[in-house]
């Protein structure tokens, strides 16, 4: 959230860069994070090519981080918006773009609950590992932002950190869970990332989120859930 958005919000709204995550905001973690982290954006971008995405489209890029996907989809649509409350995040994409010489997107310094979307509405949001900071009630709000930004018809490309079992299952599913972390946060997310991603950060259980999706007014046309109960891809369509 840039400083004019923080001035402008009530004093009972969420601060979204202190909610951004302590990696997020950490240099030495963003210049590794593509490392660590592949968005499998070829494929996602491939996704949404299926799903109508053409050289006319408006994609919004929703937490986009070091803009792995942000770059992959540049050159197949019209206009990508790249979102992120990090500083850190968002240098990393500049020097990218820098570098690759791309003009046709534009990146801001906001977030899910501040992004102020204008012009042509949004033909495709697409959010990758970035919704899960926000506490329900706020994604709830969130997932109702990004259906006004987009048009009738439009397409919400969501795939989060989502518990998929239930909540008898928690301390088992997590402990085996943080178990696969590495020793060492150096080259895979490390034990101590894991836990310190369940302790402090906002993840929920599939049977909550996907109520707001479709109260939010979205259809969805796809849920897929990794074996391990920990991720959830989503499709909807905005009605």
């Amino acid at each position: 959230m840039n400083a004019a958005s923080r001035r402008d919000a009530p004093a009972w709204a969420l601060d979204e860069l202190a909610s951004a995550g302590r990696e997020n905001l950490d240099e030495n973690h963003v210049a590794r994070y593509d490392a660590k982290e592949d968005a499998g954006a070829t494929e996602e971008l491939a996704l949404l090519q299926g799903l109508g995405l053409d050289t006319q489209s408006v994609v919004v890029d929703l937490g986009a981080g070091t803009g792995q996907f942000t770059l992959a989809a540049a050159p197949a649509c019209a206009h990508v918006i790249a979102v992120d409350v990090s500083p850190a995040m968002l240098k990393q994409l500049r020097r990218k773009m820098d570098e690759s010489r791309i003009a046709n997107v534009e990146v801001v310094q906001s977030g899910f609950l501040s992004y102020p979307h204008s012009g042509r509405p949004a033909d495709f949001v697409y959010s990758r590992f970035a919704l899960h900071h926000l506490p329900d009630f706020w994604k709830a709000v969130a997932i109702g932002r990004v259906r006004d930004m987009l048009r009738p018809g439009g397409v919400l490309r969501l795939w989060d950190v989502v518990y998929s079992f239930d909540a008898a299952e928690a301390k088992e599913r997590v402990e085996a869970w943080c178990a696969t972390g590495a020793s060492s946060a150096d080259g895979a997310w490390s034990r101590a990332e894991l836990e310190e991603h369940v302790r402090d950060e906002h993840s929920t259980f599939n049977w909550l989120l996907e109520p707001m999706i479709q109260r939010a007014g979205f259809a969805i046309e796809d849920a897929a859930y990794s074996t391990d109960g920990f991720s959830a891809k989503y499709v909807a369509r905005a009605i």
